[in-house]
């Protein structure tokens, strides 16, 4: 079976190689497989691997400063076991570490039955507060001390001050944390509603502590465990993490005035423990990190606004050239048309349609909803009822024509209410199909109030519903109003609806006005009633008034 070495070099930094062959001797000398000429602690030839069977060995090979094996002088040739530790000079090597991961998962949270955050002589606990003042005491100090952290810091500064995006941000700053404190392992969190969420990582399998999780974001917290192994609160049962973690480090991402998320940081194996300035320093970093995803996110959020915005403006323009600019002129006929939608785009519909027989068509359509999901319905059923009311005059017919296409196409959760009524201005028929929309209003010269009740259910539900035809028959000087509920059902401060009555009191007392006069009698009446509360729905008015014959 392959072994590896994990060796930490006089500079710091980490390497892993395979064994190979039957011998691998360390020292200064450059005859040696593993040459490390400027580490004055070791020998030239200072000690070998050497395979024996299946198994590796180590053996020193007289040097003068002699080899250690788990920090106990080596004195004869020794059969290695996995993650067994090395040391001679300046280097540490770990012989076969134990990579198997604890699961497939980036992290898992697991719930503590003890308490595992109160300091021991292996924990250390700080605060962002603690941590600047901490910091600025090791800059003060100068010296080569002090040039690791700022040197950290200063590579941090430029590298979060690039233009990047959040997805590219995230995969640096962690790599700027690990290598800060040469850690080996490490993983970024970001909290998304009451959630942790990893965002980038650097192994994978971290079982991560709710209580030091709880610490962290709820207390402000960063924490310390110099090497779990030794920690009574950790050695018997490693809730930390499962994959012999020896030192770990979690520290808050803290803006000024909240917790975003969390770094974690760990290494496996004892090639150093972290110490209390590198805690101060990640917890400086995660600081200064937090501010610059804040900021990032802050200017995405108002770009994708912007986008939106953008969008919304263009979608409304186009929404309004499916609704008539003005309606048609007809002999023997006034007829008007109103939309305001109660955001920038709206789920209702209106339209005319002049035959070539002299009738017009009258329909009001309103889709289930709000916003761009109805608006873009909206746009479908236009193109659809276009495509479809060329072909007939018969009400009926083309509703239950558009209801089956609706069913075909519209989600479960949306329908769509719709009124269509063709008018003949020579004779004042009215013809018409009602699939669940409010009752049109008729007002007579007279004052007499009609309610055209009836119809069939809304489109989009059952596709084999049926729809009955209605008529009727306007006098000269007779009103028809349609609505969306958008009118009937607005709300004003006290929560009260203004209702059919308050409208068709308009209507009468304003039947003698044109169709626009009427609607803008309408909109007036419903301002007043609804002053000081926001328009909760789309609203929608098609009039319609027969003129006396010439």
């Amino acid at each position: 079976m392959p072994r590896e070495l994990l060796i930490q070099g006089p500079d710091g930094q980490v390497n892993t190689i395979q064994l190979s062959g039957g011998r691998l001797a360390v020292g200064r000398s450059s005859a040696v497989e593993l040459s490390f000429p400027e580490d004055a602690g070791l020998s030239r030839q200072h000690f070998a691997f050497e395979a024996q069977g299946d198994d590796w060995t180590v053996q020193d090979l007289g040097s003068k400063n002699g080899t250690f094996v788990n920090n106990i002088p080596l004195r004869a040739k020794l059969i290695l076991k996995p993650n067994d530790r090395i040391t001679a000079g300046h280097l540490t090597i770990v012989y076969a570490p134990d990579s198997k991961q604890a699961d497939k998962g980036v992290v898992i949270f697991e719930r503590d039955d003890e308490d595992t955050t109160s300091p021991t002589s292996s924990t250390l606990v700080t605060s962002l507060e603690g941590a600047l003042s901490n910091q600025s005491m090791m800059l003060e100090r100068g010296g080569a001390k002090a040039s690791a952290p700022l040197q950290a810091l200063l590579r941090a500064g430029q590298e979060l001050s690039e233009n990047r995006p959040l997805s590219e941000l995230f995969p640096v700053i962690l790599d700027l944390a690990i290598h800060a404190v040469n850690a080996q392992r490490g993983v970024l969190l970001i909290l998304e509603g009451e959630e942790l969420v990893a965002k980038a990582h650097k192994g994978e399998g971290f079982r991560i502590s709710t209580a030091v999780r709880d610490r962290v974001i709820r207390e402000k917290s960063s924490i310390l465990v110099r090497d779990a192994q030794l920690d009574d609160a950790f050695k018997s049962r490693m809730s930390i993490v499962e994959q012999k973690v020896h030192t770990m480090m979690a520290a808050p991402l803290q803006t000024k005035d909240r917790i975003i998320g969390l770094i974690y940081l760990d290494s496996p194996f004892v090639l150093r423990e972290f110490t209390k300035e590198d805690l101060s320093l990640l917890t400086v970093m995660a600081n200064v990190a937090a501010i610059r995803v804040e900021s990032v996110r802050l200017a995405e959020v108002e770009q994708a606004e912007r986008i939106l915005k953008r969008d919304l403006s263009q979608a409304a323009e186009i929404q309004r050239r499916i609704l008539p600019e003005t309606a048609p002129q007809v002999s023997g006929l006034e007829l008007a048309g109103f939309n305001v939608p109660c955001r920038t785009v709206g789920g209702d519909y209106y339209g005319f349609v002049t035959y070539p027989s002299g009738r017009v068509g009258l329909a009001l359509g309103d889709v289930s909803g709000k916003g761009m999901p109805a608006a873009l319905m909206v746009m479908q059923f236009e193109a659809r009822f276009r495509a479809l009311v060329e072909e007939t005059e018969q009400p009926a017919n083309l509703v239950i024509r558009l209801n089956k296409i609706t069913c075909a196409n519209c989600p479960s959760n949306r329908f769509i209410t719709f009124f269509f009524g063709v008018l003949d201005p020579r004779t004042g028929r009215l013809s018409f199909a009602n699939a669940g929309h409010n009752p049109p209003i008729v007002v007579r010269t007279s004052g007499e109030v009609e309610m055209l009740d009836g119809g069939g259910p809304v489109l989009g539900v059952l596709s084999i519903a049926p729809y009955s035809e209605q008529e009727t028959q306007l006098a000269a000087g007779d009103l028809l109003v349609v609505y969306s509920d958008g009118v009937t059902e607005a709300g004003n401060t006290v929560e009260e609806e203004y209702g059919e009555q308050r409208l068709i009191e308009v209507l009468r007392s304003r039947r003698a006005d044109s169709p626009n006069a009427i609607v803008s009698a309408v909109m007036e009446s419903l301002n007043r009633f609804t002053l000081g509360a926001p328009q909760a729905d789309d609203i929608t008015l098609v009039v319609a008034k027969r003129a006396a014959q010439p």
